[in-house]
């Protein structure tokens, strides 16, 4: 209890008391009685009893009345003094307001420091919230910036930065704007420019998917901040600018700055008449990225060229793809790609719907997918790698066994065939030659054997080991995790057909071992897994995320530790055949491939891919690392409606090699075939 308060209740208590002293006294008795022996008979004198009973009141009144006062005095003096502090401030809060000042966001650079986002200055028309009442004003504003009036007022109407703050009408606004602005401040007299920071990305839409892009924080986003009990979670203000996709939306507590503060003082309309003191904010850290920019254009060049080879062999729907190359020794994802791509620049000052639905459309080939993390696809035979390691540690196989190929393959019957993608056959084949091939009859006769055996879902668990089927949980929002089919999966997916349709067939299994049917997989999940074949083991977990800096810090503040996501075990004679054979497929598989790869000083080992899809041109694979001897580097590339994975991905991985080791590709051989 405040000791005004215990002060103000004393002198209550004592106009109380004073009140029940007025109440019950009534001065000397107004009659006398002899009580002798003797008749009773009045006793006679003055009756002065009215004069006592005034003055008892007035003598009351007066305790009253001086009770008030003091309480009133008390009050004054508990408010000019005691309280004089408290009052103080809160008169000063009903005078002044306190303004955000949004703080830059932190640049994002690619592992030798090259800025791939970065912060730049813009000159921004704002305008006080009185100019709403102005209809000439925005009429002449309008004018001005070719905007209609509606627009402007819609603009000057927004108060998501607070209601004392500026609106911003029009960013990145011409000189002679401004210099409109300041010759006629008569006309415009609540309108200023500022000169407020806004995205940059110097290389356009390089890499566009992996950086993502900032907009207006979401009502959502807003919300949720306000609630979040994380330890150094954001609490967003209304108008805020935050991350919404790829690494600005990833690594948004690093890449949002601290805000600062203006005061200002207002009038009682809440108008702004002038400013006191100011906090600057501070700038966000920047974020150091394990991209390099050269392999990083190098991706997104060997993608364009990939697709413009399978444009230029017929396959005219070929839009999409995606690439990407990565350490196998850390994880780290030196260049990705995805096409179609976008420039994030188009969300600088806010995305019109027209723009936002062209990037959302089918039409468009939704360009905001990153296809190197979330496009899903059936491996094709880029899976036999994994289908032989499977085959030859379950016993389904040896190093030895041999197998053959007559083009045709009745292993459940005559009504059942399979053709390898070589109608006229291989003839004798080994695992090993069956890589180099690509030999569909090989593992047909291996997913066979694994249907009739006791644990026929083994191929499907030495997959899984594999990494397919889940995420590796890579620093990039919205990874998907692909799908490995089996029994239980498929009489799920089709519980509302009969039980012969619910059923896992045979077909199924040697579907899967050629990497075709309801088999799903990322690029990403392929480059991991040849990594693992490159290591003979060890899959680092792959992250963009090299180190954190300070503004203008020349060192790391942070720096990413690198950890093994997968270790796959498998015999060392087993890496051994998987190998020999994934050399093969750059060495004797196609002349079209060695005259490529010829020209690289790097050997390299990789296998090609060629997925059936219903209704479209197949899907083109290749995946390789290099140098075979010592891996550093491992490429995957898939390429949509691409046609043989040996005429489109093909060339992008090469491109993505050239780039690497400055040792372009200098042939242009091509073929109308190609192994799968």
């Amino acid at each position: 209890m405040s000791l005004s308060t215990i002060i103000i209740l004393v002198l209550v208590s004592i106009i109380v008391v004073a009140g029940l002293v007025l109440l019950f006294s009534r001065g000397e008795m107004r009659f006398k009685f002899d009580i002798g022996g003797s008749a009773p008979r009045a006793a006679g004198g003055n009756d002065d009893s009215g004069d006592t009973t005034i003055r008892n009141r007035i003598m009351g009144l007066g305790i009253f009345s001086g009770g008030a006062i003091a309480v009133l005095l008390a009050r004054l003096w508990s408010m000019q003094l005691v309280s004089s502090d408290e009052y103080a401030a809160q008169a000063e809060s009903n005078r002044t307001r306190t303004i955000s000042i949004a703080a830059p966001r932190g640049r994002i650079l690619d592992r030798n420091g090259k800025e791939l986002v970065t912060n730049r200055p813009s000159l921004t028309v704002v305008a006080d919230s009185e100019v709403e009442n102005d209809d000439v004003e925005m009429q002449l504003l309008g004018n001005l910036l070719g905007m209609p009036r509606m627009a402007v007022k819609r603009k000057v109407e927004d108060s998501s930065e607070g209601a004392q703050s500026a609106r911003p009408v029009m960013v990145d606004v011409s000189i002679r704007v401004v210099a409109y602005l300041e010759e006629h401040p008569d006309l415009f007299t609540g309108v200023t420019v500022q000169e407020r920071t806004q995205r940059s990305y110097p290389y356009g839409s390089l890499a566009g998917q992996v950086l993502g892009y900032a907009g207006t924080v979401t009502s959502d986003q807003l919300a949720a901040s306000g609630t979040s009990t994380d330890e150094g979670a954001i609490e967003y203000e209304s108008g805020d600018t935050v991350g919404q996709a790829g690494v600005e939306y990833e690594y948004e507590n690093v890449l949002q700055g601290v805000r600062g503060e203006q005061t200002v003082y207002v009038d009682a309309s809440g108008n702004v008449t002038s400013y006191s003191t100011t906090v600057d904010p501070q700038a966000g850290s920047d974020v150091l990225l394990t991209l390099d920019l050269a392999i990083q254009q190098g991706c997104e060049s060997g993608l364009a060229h990939a697709i413009k080879v399978a444009n230029d062999l017929g396959y005219k729907d070929c839009k999409a793809g995606a690439i990407l190359c990565m350490d196998v020794t850390n994880g780290e994802i030196l260049g990705m790609a995805s096409a179609p791509s976008f420039s994030p620049s188009v969300f600088v000052g806010g995305i019109s719907n027209d723009d936002w639905n062209a990037l959302n459309s089918e039409e468009g080939m939704y360009p905001l997918i990153n296809r190197a993390i979330q496009g899903q696809y059936c491996s094709a035979s880029t899976i036999k790698p994994l289908t032989s390691f499977a085959a030859l540690s379950n016993g389904i196989a040896t190093i030895t066994s041999t197998y053959y190929c007559a083009g045709l393959w009745t292993g459940f019957g005559e009504a059942y065939g399979q053709y390898c993608w070589k109608k006229t056959g291989h003839g004798t084949m080994t695992i090993e030659t069956g890589i180099t091939y690509s030999c569909d009859v090989v593992f047909y006769e291996i997913g066979k054997a694994f249907y009739l055996s006791d644990n026929p879902e083994a191929q499907q668990d030495h997959l899984r080991m594999w990494g397919l089927g889940s995420t590796y949980d890579i620093d990039l929002p919205s990874e998907a995790s692909g799908r490995v089919p089996d029994a239980d999966w498929k009489n799920e997916y089709y519980s509302a057909y009969d039980e012969d349709t619910r059923t896992w067939m045979g077909g199924d299994q040697t579907n899967l071992s050629i990497g075709q049917g309801d088999l799903l997989v990322t690029p990403l999940q392929m480059a991991c897994a040849y990594a693992g074949i490159a290591n003979e083991g060890p899959i680092w977990r792959p992250h963009v995320l090299k180190g954190v800096q300070a503004q203008g810090a020349s060192g790391t503040v942070v720096e990413y530790q690198p950890e093994i996501a997968l270790s796959p075990t498998e015999d060392a004679t087993y890496f051994s055949t998987i190998k020999k054979g994934l050399r093969g497929v750059l060495e004797k598989e196609s002349t079209n491939i060695i005259a490529h790869f010829s020209s690289l000083s790097v050997s390299v080992e990789g296998k090609t891919g060629t997925g059936e899809v219903n209704g479209k041109d197949p899907v083109g694979w290749f995946v390789a690392y290099a140098p075979a001897e010592s891996p550093k580097y491992v490429c995957a590339c898939v390429v949509e409606e691409g046609g043989y994975g040996e005429n489109s991905a093909m060339r992008g991985v090469r491109d993505v090699f050239g780039a690497i080791y400055n040792e372009p590709d200098t042939s242009d051989a091509s073929s109308t075939s190609g192994a799968r």
